[in-house]
């Protein structure tokens, strides 16, 4: 038997999937959003484009942008216990949210 090849989008049906109503491009604002050195970033793979996409791995995870590699951003995160360097589009990343502390508002 010869033995089934596993491409990089192997098993990423589900995770690559859009609902109904958000198919279609994403907006011009997240292709064109910048980012500073220092800023902290949430890795989201997004499905309608596929330049610049990092590997499916680092979908969902939040590391630090490191530095800017031509229209592609240097993003740095924490992952198996090792610090891995990727390289994304801006259209693949969102900026970290800031939770108020609890405890500050009482």
């Amino acid at each position: 038997m010869v033995r089934k090849s596993k491409g990089t989008w192997f098993r990423s049906r589900h995770l690559l999937k859009k609902s109904v109503r958000k198919k279609g491009m994403p907006p011009l604002s997240a292709m064109l959003r910048k980012y500073t050195i220092g800023d902290r970033v949430t890795v989201i793979l997004e499905p309608s484009v596929q330049r610049g996409r990092p590997h499916r791995r680092f979908h969902g995870k939040t590391g630090t942008i490191t530095g800017k590699r031509g229209k592609s951003y240097l993003i740095t995160i924490k992952d198996m216990g090792r610090e891995k360097l990727i390289i994304s589009r801006p259209e693949h990343l969102r900026p970290q949210l800031q939770h108020a502390d609890p405890k500050e508002a009482k």
